[in-house]
C-alpha cells in the first residue's frame, strides 16, 4: 500500500514541507520543515510548521520522524520545534558532520558548538532502513548540492531535497562548502535508473507568475525534459554547464541565517547573559582593507603622519 503523501508550500522561500505517512498505523514522517524568518526585524515565527502540525493532529497522525534531507542554506528549518512538539526523532544524513564542521570555521564558532552531529538523534547512511508503521523509508545517499545530501525513497515515492527542481529550472547548485558536480550528476544518474513512474518530491519550486508551484516530477519527465541534465547528459558537459552557471549566481538571501540554525538542528544559537541571541554575519571586507591599506602605503610613502 503507498504511502499518503500532503504537501505544504512555503511561498517566502519557495520550499516544500512533505508529510508521508502508512495508512495503516498513521506514522508518518515529516520531510523539511521550515520556520517562518523575518530578516529586517530578526523574528522567528512558527505558522508554517504550526500548520503541519496541524495537519498531523487533524488527520490523526502521529510523527514517527523528522527528516532533513540536507542542512538547507535558504531556509531555516523547524525540525527542533517539531521534534519539541511531537516528540519524534530528527534524523539527517551522516554527512552533516562535515557540514557542521566547514561552517564552525566559516562563522568562528566558540567550543560550545560541537560539530559531530550530535544535535541531531540520528544520523543516516547510504542503505539505512527507518521504519514507518508498516512502511519502509529507504535512504539514499544523494551528494553533491552538499556533502550531506540524502534522499528518501518510500514506495514509489523519493523526497530529493534540492537534488533535482523542476525539468524547467534544473538542477541544484555545487558551489557551497562540500559541493561538487560530478558527485550531483552521480547522484541524478541514481536517481534516473528508478522507474520511470517514480515520483520525484521536490523540496524547492520557483514558478513564474501566475503558475502555480508543483511539488513532484515523474523520474520519466526529468530524464526527458530537465533542462541541466536529462539522461543524455554526460558528466563532463554537465560539470562545465554547472560550474559555469554557479560562478554566476550569489548567496541565496538567508545563506549565513539558515546555516546557523540548520547546523544546529533547528536549534537557535544560544542566549548571552541578557536573554539575547544573535545570528553572526561574515564580511567580505577586502575592498575597504585593500582602500585603506593604499592609503597608509601612499601615506608613508609621502611621509604625512598616520597616528
Amino acid at each position: 500500500m503507498p504511502a499518503n503523501i500532503s504537501s505544504f508550500f512555503h511561498a517566502a522561500t519557495g520550499t516544500w514541507t512533505h508529510v508521508a505517512s502508512d495508512p495503516s498505523t498513521h506514522e508518518a514522517a515529516v520531510i523539511d520543515p521550515v520556520l517562518d524568518f523575518d530578516p529586517v526585524n530578526g523574528r522567528i515565527g512558527t505558522e508554517a510548521a504550526r500548520a503541519v502540525l496541524d495537519h498531523l493532529h487533524a488527520q490523526g497522525l502521529r510523527a514517527k520522524w523528522i527528516l532533513e534531507t540536507h542542512a538547507h542554506a535558504d531556509h531555516l528549518t523547524a525540525a527542533a520545534w517539531l521534534r519539541a512538539q511531537t516528540g519524534a526523532p530528527l534524523a539527517a544524513g551522516a554527512g552533516i558532520v562535515e557540514v557542521q564542521a566547514g561552517f564552525k570555521r566559516r562563522l568562528g564558532l566558540g567550543e560550545e558548538f560541537v560539530a559531530d552531529g550530535s544535535a541531531f538523534d540520528r544520523l543516516l547512511h547510504d542503505g539505512d532502513a527507518l521504519p514507518l508503521g508498516e512502511l519502509t523509508i529507504e535512504v539514499l545517499a544523494t551528494p553533491g548540492h552538499t556533502a550531506d545530501g540524502v534522499s528518501y525513497r518510500i514506495g514509489e515515492a523519493v523526497f530529493i531535497g534540492d537534488t533535482l527542481f523542476s525539468p524547467t529550472a534544473g538542477t541544484a547548485r555545487c558551489d557551497f562548502p562540500g559541493g561538487s558536480a560530478a558527485a550531483l550528476h552521480a547522484s541524478v544518474r541514481r536517481l534516473y535508473a528508478l522507474p520511470g513512474d517514480t515520483q520525484l518530491y521536490l523540496c524547492h519550486d520557483y514558478p513564474a507568475a501566475g503558475a502555480a508551484p508543483r511539488d513532484r516530477v515523474s523520474v520519466h519527465e526529468q530524464r526527458e525534459s530537465n533542462i541541466h541534465l536529462s539522461a543524455g547528459t554526460a558528466e563532463a558537459d554537465f560539470v562545465a554547464l554547472r560550474e559555469r552557471r554557479d560562478a554566476t549566481l550569489s548567496l541565496p538571501r538567508l545563506f549565513w541565517p539558515s546555516l546557523q540554525v540548520n547546523i544546529r538542528a533547528g536549534e537557535l544559537p544560544p542566549v548571552d547573559g541578557e536573554g539575547r541571541r544573535f545570528l553572526k554575519l561574515p564580511l567580505d571586507a577586502r575592498a575597504v582593507d585593500t582602500a585603506i591599506g593604499r592609503f597608509l602605503r601612499n601615506a608613508l610613502d609621502s611621509g604625512m603622519p598616520v597616528s
